[in-house]
C-alpha cells in the first residue's frame, strides 16, 4: 500500500452554503477556509486544491464578540507616502459587509498561488439571495 495523493484532474467539487446570520465572524471564516482547502475531505492533499466552492449568505448580519465592533481596525496602504487608510469593523460592515468575511477567510488561507486559487472559490453575498441556485449548494449548519 502506498500513500494516496489526489491529482488535480480527479478532484470532485461540490457547492456548500453557509448562512452567516447571527454567527461569529471567526468561526464562519475558519469553517469556510477548511472547506476551501479541502481539509474536511478524506482525499485531502496539501499541494493540490481539493476544496469545494463555498457560498456565504447574510454577510451583513454577522457578529463579533466583545468590543471588536469599535476596536477592530482594518488598515490598507496604497504604497504612497502618507496614504495609510483605516476603518473600524462597524464602518466596514456598513460600507461593504462582503469584504469583511472575504478578508477574514483570505487571512486563513495559504499565502501562495494555491491559496489564491482557493480564494476564488469563495462567494460572499450581503443578503439571503445568491445566483448559485443551479449548482444546488448543500447547506451547512454551524453550532450556535
Amino acid at each position: 500500500m502506498g500513500t494516496y495523493y489526489a491529482k488535480p484532474g480527479e478532484v470532485e467539487r461540490e457547492w456548500v452554503l453557509i448562512d452567516a446570520e447571527d454567527q461569529i465572524l471567526g468561526r464562519v471564516a475558519s469553517l469556510a477556509a477548511q472547506i476551501l482547502k479541502g481539509k474536511l475531505k478524506p482525499q485531502y492533499t496539501p499541494h493540490v486544491d481539493t476544496g469545494d466552492f463555498v457560498v456565504i449568505v447574510n454577510a451583513d448580519k454577522i457578529k463579533v464578540t466583545g468590543a471588536k465592533a469599535t476596536d477592530k481596525i482594518y488598515y490598507r496602504h496604497s504604497g504612497y507616502i502618507g496614504s495609510l487608510k483605516k476603518e473600524t469593523f462597524a464602518t466596514a460592515m456598513e460600507r461593504h459587509p462582503e469584504r469583511v468575511i472575504e478578508r477574514a477567510v483570505r487571512g486563513m488561507l495559504p499565502k501562495n498561488t494555491l491559496g489564491r486559487a482557493m480564494g476564488k472559490k469563495l462567494k460572499v453575498y450581503a443578503g439571503p439571495d445568491h445566483p448559485h441556485q443551479a449548482q444546488n449548494p448543500r447547506p451547512i449548519k454551524l453550532e450556535a
